[in-house]
């Protein structure tokens, strides 16, 4: 049970049972994908690790999970008004593409330097787009107004609970695939993806130390575990554009602030030589933010010597000019 007596009284935070019912409401839409292992990675860590392959989920992220089980809970008057969203790319497309195939209308609100591949994904995937600036706009205020003005559900990416459960479907497979582990190290923008692994780890592995990892250049959520509540900071600029957030979502620390043992981070460099490894030792692609987690691991950030560890590769929507640059930049 987790405590929420400090949170607001109008929050309604998921619990292990929600995640179970969104693997239901998913199942048939969502891939179940792969677990991936490497040697070499195994050796470079001094540990037995475990990739959740999400960058090879719907529409190239784990964001697929949670914003297709907030759509198939609507009900029928709010799916006939459709749904809004903010994000700067993956949460764009996984709802885009979960109204798409639940028949449900969509706007998103995308920031207007997202990745092309990200805004052109959207785009064929039927929603409507909403561009503003990320450093001078208020995203969440304008995604309000236009969910008020359309009467829409608003479906934010990380803070809002049948999001969160269903992010957490991803650990929940892994755990039931490889048993239980010693680490779970999950990215962590919002926190939906975070909170959501906690809840799955918590059930099924209850001694697995469960670990976030942010970009360097906006610890948030590492402070606001610190301090014990949510720290807001300014938009960070980092390579992982899935992580650029401004704070965790209330919903999501009530759940991280009970569950998660520590947060780390892992600079641009640390992102691209894990970018690196995976295309040239695993054959996969992975975008940055998808990297954040087995950089801190791979790079030593988090030491798991003799552990098993599993490790959430979060997506792998990078566009192949962005992807060679970085590759090619020493």
């Amino acid at each position: 049970m987790i405590d929420t007596s400090s949170a607001s009284v109008s929050l309604k935070v998921p619990t292990f049972a929600d995640v179970e019912a969104a693997r239901e409401r998913i199942s048939g839409a969502a891939h179940r994908t792969p677990v991936l292992t490497s040697r070499t990675a195994d050796a470079m860590a001094e540990a037995s690790l475990f990739f959740k392959a999400e960058n090879l989920q719907r529409a190239g992220a784990f964001k697929f999970r949670g914003a297709y089980n907030a759509v198939a809970a609507l009900d029928d008057i709010s799916r006939r008004n459709g749904v809004v969203a903010f994000s700067s790319g993956n949460h764009a497309q996984a709802l885009a593409d979960a109204a798409r195939l639940q028949g449900v209308p969509a706007t998103i609100v995308m920031p207007k330097d997202a990745p092309e591949i990200k805004i052109a994904a959207t785009k064929a995937y039927g929603a409507e787009i909403h561009f503003y600036d990320r450093y001078t706009e208020d995203r969440e205020a304008i995604s309000r107004r236009l969910a008020a003005e359309r009467s829409a559900t608003l479906v934010p990416p990380f803070d809002h609970p049948e999001v969160i459960a269903g992010q957490g479907t991803a650990a929940l497979e892994l755990i039931e695939e490889v048993g239980e582990l010693d680490f779970i190290v999950v990215p962590l923008g919002g926190g939906g993806l975070l909170a959501g692994s906690a809840l799955s780890a918590r059930a099924l592995s209850p001694a697995c130390k469960i670990v976030g990892v942010e970009p360097e250049a906006g610890n948030d959520g590492q402070q606001s575990l610190r301090k014990g509540e949510v720290v807001r900071i300014p938009a960070p600029k980092s390579i992982a554009d899935g992580a650029i957030v401004t704070h965790v979502g209330d919903h999501n620390f009530a759940i991280l602030k009970h569950t998660v043992h520590d947060i780390v981070t892992v600079t641009d460099a640390q992102l691209v030589e894990t970018m690196r490894f995976f295309a040239e030792r695993m054959k996969i692609i992975v975008e940055p933010t998808g990297c954040l987690a087995a950089a801190a691991v791979l790079q030593g950030v988090l030491r798991c010597a003799g552990a098993r560890v599993g490790i959430l590769l979060s997506g792998g929507n990078v566009d192949l000019k962005t992807f060679n640059e970085l590759l090619s930049a020493r």
